[in-house]
Formats: structure tokens, sequence, C-alpha cells
């Protein structure tokens, strides 16, 4: 149980500096561009899908990697233990979607929760970074 707490918590301290280190780089360049506010703002919407989606593969190389490692549970159904199937997994699961045609057994369930809640947050991380990033540039022109 310890090796899982300190697995998961890895994924998602590696999935949280990404988040922050995108966020820090959109903020840094966004007002440096001579470019209309507006597209700034698109910028950094795509910036954020994104780190969005590079975090999601990271939790889908975890789930690749433990399904494949007998210990830590499997994941079944509509799956057939690609990376792709991985993936595609990981982005139901980090956007709370869950069409629930893969399903997780053993302690790959913890991982699955963690990603959900960690989704949740880096998801309201980015809106709050939008509006902030809005609020900074609507006025310009």
């Amino acid at each position: 149980m310890v090796s899982v707490f300190l697995i998961n918590s890895m994924v998602v301290a590696i999935a949280v500096i990404i988040h922050y280190e995108f966020l820090i780089q959109l903020s840094a360049l966004m007002p440096k561009m001579k470019i209309r506010h507006r597209f700034r703002i698109v910028l950094g919407v795509f910036g954020a899908l994104i780190a969005h989606a590079v975090e999601i593969w990271i939790f889908a190389f975890a789930y690749y990697f433990m399904h494949q490692a007998e210990k830590w549970g499997t994941l079944v159904g509509n799956f057939s233990g690609s990376l792709v199937d991985c993936a595609y997994f990981s982005f139901t699961t980090f956007t709370t979607l869950g069409f629930g045609d893969i399903e997780p057994l053993g302690d790959l369930r913890y991982l699955t929760g963690i990603e959900s809640l960690t989704g949740l947050v880096l998801i309201t991380w980015t809106a709050s970074f939008l509006y902030y990033e809005m609020q900074r540039f609507w006025g310009s022109k």
C-alpha cells in the first residue's frame, strides 16, 4: 500500500509541476506579445489545453506501466492494453467524463480516483488563470 501511495503521489506531483510551469511560461509570454489582446487570450487557452493533454498523457503512461505489471491491478472492459487505450481512459478520467467502458481493478483504482481529483483541481486552476489573464488584458487594445 505504501508503494501505491508513493507512485500515485509521484504521478500527481509531476502533473502539478507541469501545469505550474506551463502557466508560469504563459503568464510571462503573454504580456510580451505584440498582438491584440484577443489573440493573447486564445494563446492562453491553447497553451492550457496543451498542458492538460501533457498531464493526461503522464497519467496514461502510469496506467500503461501499472497495467503491464501484474501486481498493480488491471484495466478491463473495452480495453486492448495499448497505450492509446490508456490515454483514452486517462482523458475520460481526468475530465471526470467517465464513460464506464473501461473499468480499473486492483490498485489502479486509486490512481483513477486521484487522477479525477487532480483533473478537477488543474482544470479549475486553468479557469482561474484564464480569468485573471482576461482581466489583465481585457482593457488593452
